[in-house]
């Protein structure tokens, strides 16, 4: 099933303590995630559940998609 991630993903990482750093190439943003202390690319639309779990465990987070 392809839906839309992105604002669920966002949602998540602000509640876990990330935050945005700057925007990225294209519809990217760049993130940092105090648990895992990294940065990481959060793509603007993010269409695949995988995609949105990978991001979750780049920022330290469980998966929950």
């Amino acid at each position: 099933m392809v839906g839309d991630f992105g604002a669920e993903v966002r949602r998540r990482l602000r509640d876990a303590g990330c935050v945005f750093k700057r925007p990225a190439k294209g519809d990217h943003e760049l993130w940092y995630s105090p648990i895992s202390r990294r940065s990481f690319v959060v793509d603007g639309k993010i269409k695949s559940r995988h995609s949105a779990n990978a991001i979750m465990k780049q920022a330290g987070l469980p998966k929950s998609f």
